[in-house]
């Protein structure tokens, strides 16, 4: 919440929250007064998170079912942000992934702010290190692709995430920028 507050701005604005889950930052949003809009593919996600927001006695301005690659239920520059905090590292493929950077440019107003999250394609890896390193070296290849599937899980092992997709830092630019992201400011938390 404290990245999204240094680059959201403090009067109440249209944000779209794209792959929102549960909720969490469309519900701490709406309490500073933004009108948060959730698209999401989990109808339970959806309605989890509207239960939330009731008990925290915020509104949501929608909740809508839908895919990151496909906004065509929203129309064209209607958002002053966009949240994109999920999907690019869901989508496991770059035709994907630049579809859902092209439908949230589409649906920015101009000069709108956008915030999209990445995962590092050496999270695994650190993981591995402090928790099985035995691991490592039977999945060298998720460092060339970048893509990852719960069957890469030891056995045994709590599968915990599902099917993802780990970034090199030498992608997150370019992708950003084929969609006229050109003053885009890349903070590495």
């Amino acid at each position: 919440m404290r990245v999204l507050h240094d680059y959201i701005p403090t009067q109440p604005v249209d944000i779209l929250d794209v792959g929102s889950g549960p909720g969490r930052y469309a519900i701490a949003l709406a309490r500073h007064g933004h009108r948060v809009t959730l698209v999401d593919l989990s109808k339970k996600s959806l309605d989890y998170a509207k239960e939330q927001a009731q008990k925290a006695k915020v509104e949501l301005a929608g909740c809508v079912r839908g895919n990151a690659v496909s906004l065509s239920g929203f129309e064209n520059a209607t958002f002053s942000v966009v949240l994109l905090l999920g999907p690019l590292y869901h989508l496991q493929s770059e035709t994907e992934r630049r579809q859902a950077v092209r439908e949230s440019r589409r649906v920015l107003k101009s000069g709108g702010i956008i915030l999209a999250s990445f995962i590092t394609r050496y999270a695994p890896f650190r993981w591995a290190a402090k928790n099985d390193p035995s691991w490592m070296p039977s999945n060298r290849q998720l460092l060339e692709t970048g893509v990852f599937t719960p069957s890469m899980v030891p056995q045994g092992a709590d599968r915990g995430f599902t099917n993802a997709y780990f970034a090199s830092l030498s992608e997150v630019k370019p992708l950003m920028e084929q969609e006229d992201f050109e003053n885009s400011r890349l903070d590495w938390l």
